[in-house]
């Protein structure tokens, strides 16, 4: 007894969140802060990259880190797993897919006004074009897809539901809320503005994504952005006990 009271008086105080952080199907949206070379580029090596918007139902912000690390690489291809989100001191585990990346001037062209003479206007009035081809309509509109009204804007990106196109699923695993794409069209799928790039595995099964550009050196640069989809997360797990010695004898 004497025992369990000391192990007891050790541990810091629990708190017990339930064990999904963030529920599957749930999209991030973020922007690489690192340029994948692959021909400089070593197993192991650790990748950063920002969420940049508010996630829906889950505690995660715009701004947290996302964090992943190098599987494989060779001059023509690498091997990913983006697997922490780390925000306000919380620390997530997490496996994810990959359904869409965007080159750094797709990046910077969805951030533009369609309409030149518009950027005399102030920003939240402007009407863009995303990345896969959506128009977002701000100050008051939505986001359409051809004539069909897909989401909406909000302050740093949209929200809209997702749609199936080519090897990419609409919603799943019974999440169907709108999801938050920043950039991205609701049907957004595969690579854009990066000549040679193709998702040789989006990581649906093991949660690594494989990229090759077996025509040039691959190189994803800095600024790019990613949709990746969540398979699985969890806080972490019980704390552990201090070594206090064996009970009794």
């Amino acid at each position: 007894m004497k025992c369990a009271w000391l192990i007891l008086a050790l541990l810091p105080p629990l708190s017990l969140p339930a064990p999904n952080a963030i529920p599957a199907g749930t999209i991030l949206p973020i922007r690489l802060d690192n340029t994948l070379h692959a021909g400089k580029l070593h197993v192991g090596q650790t990748i950063h990259a920002r969420v940049m918007q508010n996630i829906p139902g889950t505690p995660i912000h715009r701004g947290a880190q996302v964090v992943a690390h190098v599987i494989g690489a060779t001059p023509d291809s690498v091997e990913l797993r983006f697997d922490t989100v780390v925000d306000q001191g919380l620390r997530i585990p997490i496996s994810t897919n990959l359904r869409a990346v965007a080159s750094m001037l797709a990046v910077e062209q969805a951030y533009l006004p369609v309409v030149l003479s518009s950027r005399g206007d102030v920003p939240e009035n402007w009407s863009t074009e995303q990345i896969g081809g959506d128009m977002v309509y701000r100050g008051g509109g939505h986001v359409m897809a051809d004539d069909t009204s897909v989401g909406n804007p909000t302050p740093y990106g949209v929200r809209d539901r997702l749609t199936a196109s080519g090897p990419c699923r609409a919603a799943i695993d019974g999440n169907h809320h709108s999801q938050a794409l920043w950039l991205f069209s609701s049907d957004a799928c595969g690579v854009y503005g990066i000549p040679g790039l193709a998702v040789v595995h989006a990581g649906r099964s093991t949660g690594t994504i494989d990229l090759a550009s077996p025509s040039q050196p691959l190189l994803i640069r800095s600024g790019s952005g990613w949709l990746l989809r969540v398979r699985g997360s969890w806080l972490t797990g019980a704390p552990h006990l201090p070594d206090v010695g064996r009970c009794g004898s």
